[in-house]
Parts: structure tokens; C-alpha cells; sequence
């Protein structure tokens, strides 16, 4: 499994379900008794799950990562605990929950079906799994430079990363291999917008462009994709956009948008 710092998980889900929480109505939530978030991370999901369960559900996050764990236990209050473990061999018995979700799991785990199957034994009721498709990601920009670069960067990411990050609606097959019913699905859009005046988030962002340092952080599987000098370039002409992208914001003329889409995938234990 691909691991991430508290920092990337924290960046990439800010601001998910604030306006929208609609395609998460099939989890069904209010009606639970026991949640399980696989792969919890630092547990931006679990919260949103306690937010939506009934006061007197029971919110379990878990992760691999004992570190990440951490981060959440600080940032969480309330009725939600934490445990480690794998998804693949979850420290709990058959039917301990009524609900086992993940968000943004199945596309780094190399073998999806056997985690999904993990998810149907120990519930007893639903599965969900909310996971993006990142050939399907689009950005609009005020620096026309940033929509080329960022296209070229993510389909060569999606070609050399490892594991399905296109994973997308062919989560139905891993559900329907692990024998789950009245499988259905909802597409959520994820709208990170940028726009004056700037949050400290995004002037950081912008910083982290002009040094090359966003980019340098999936160097191994753009590397694996084309090769060192097809990088190198990649980078410098990353770097000259990342300029032209702190020159606009100190201009006050800087507008981004990008919109991630999210399958909200639901299935019922047989």
C-alpha cells in the first residue's frame, strides 16, 4: 500500500462535503449503529461520518499508519476512536459494524477486491467505498501554461503510479466479486477553487510550484512513466509556471479551478 504524509492527505481532502453532502444519503447514516472508516488517515472522513451517524452511533476510524493516527486523534472530539489496522486484515470480528467505508483507499491498494471483501466480512449490512477517478480530474486556469503542465503531469502520474488511481466506476466489479447486492452509485465533484484574496493555503501552493516541490513529490512515477530527462524538463517548465503563477497572485489576477470527481459506491452485505 502507498503512503502519504499527514500534510498531502490534509491538502488534497481540504474542504470535501463542506457544501455537499448529498451523495453520501445511500451510507445511510442516520441509521447506523457502528461505523468503520478504512484507512481513516488523519481522518477528515470520520469526522464528516460522526457529523451525519445518530448521536448514540459508535465512529471507528483506522489506519495503518500509527503517525497519521495520531493527527487525528488531535483534531477529532467527541464520540470517535481510532485503531490501527491493515485494510486488508481488520482488527475486528464478522459483523462488528454495520457500515465499513473508505475514501481514497481502494486506488492505492494493489489488490482493491481483497480489501472490499475484508469491508464485506466485517459488516453486516453496508459497504461504500468513495473513491476519485484521476484521469477524469480537470483544472482551469488563469495561467494557461498551468492546464498543460498539470494534464501531462497526472497522465503520466496515472501511468506510472502502480496501482488503479482511475479506479473510478469499476469499483461496482470489486463489489459484485465480493458478493455484494443492490450495488449502486453516486458521482460526487470535489471544487477546490482558488481566487483573491488568497488563503495561506494557496500562496503556499503557489510557492510549492515555483520551486518545483509539488511536482518533486510523485518524482518516482513520473520517472517510471517517461524517463529522468523527460522529468527534468517536466520540472523546468513547471517551475517557469509556478513564477508566472506568484507574479499573477501578487497581481491579484490569479483564478484556478479544479474539480476532482468522487464515485460514491455502495453495496449491501448478502
Amino acid at each position: 500500500m502507498r503512503r502519504f504524509s499527514a500534510e498531502y492527505l490534509e491538502h488534497t481532502r481540504r474542504g470535501m462535503w463542506d457544501d455537499d453532502r448529498e451523495p453520501l444519503e445511500d451510507l445511510e447514516l442516520p441509521t447506523r449503529r457502528r461505523v468503520l472508516d478504512v484507512g481513516c488517515g488523519t481522518g477528515e472522513l470520520t469526522r464528516v461520518l460522526a457529523d451525519e451517524s445518530s448521536p448514540d452511533s459508535t465512529v471507528i476510524g483506522a489506519d495503518a499508519d500509527r503517525a497519521l493516527l495520531g493527527v487525528a486523534r488531535e483534531a477529532t472530539e467527541g464520540r470517535v476512536a481510532y485503531l490501527a489496522g491493515d485494510a486488508t486484515r481488520l482488527p475486528c470480528t464478522d459483523d462488528d459494524v454495520d457500515l465499513a467505508v473508505c475514501q481514497a483507499l481502494l486506488i492505492n491498494l494493489p489488490d482493491p477486491a481483497a480489501a472490499v471483501r475484508e469491508f464485506a466480512r466485517v459488516s453486516s449490512d453496508l459497504v461504500a467505498a468513495i473513491e476519485p477517478d484521476n484521469a477524469d480530474v480537470t483544472v482551469e486556469s488563469t495561467v494557461p501554461a498551468e492546464e498543460r503542465l498539470e494534464r501531462e503531469a497526472r497522465e503520466a502520474y496515472v501511468d506510472g503510479v502502480g496501482t488503479d488511481v482511475a479506479l473510478g466506476g469499476r469499483v461496482r466489479e470489486a463489489f459484485a466479486e465480493a458478493g455484494l447486492r443492490d450495488v449502486r452509485t453516486r458521482r460526487y465533484v470535489h471544487e477546490k477553487r482558488t481566487a483573491p484574496p488568497y488563503a495561506d493555503v494557496a500562496l503556499t501552493s503557489a510557492a510549492r510550484k515555483a520551486s518545483g516541490a509539488g511536482l518533486a513529490d510523485h518524482r518516482d512515477e513520473l520517472v517510471a512513466a517517461t524517463s529522468e530527462s523527460a522529468y527534468d524538463d517536466l520540472r523546468g517548465r513547471w517551475r517557469e509556471m509556478g513564477r508566472a503563477v506568484v507574479d499573477a497572485m501578487r497581481a491579484g489576477e490569479y483564478e484556478r479551478v479544479e474539480c476532482v470527481p468522487f464515485d460514491v459506491t455502495v453495496g449491501r452485505v448478502d
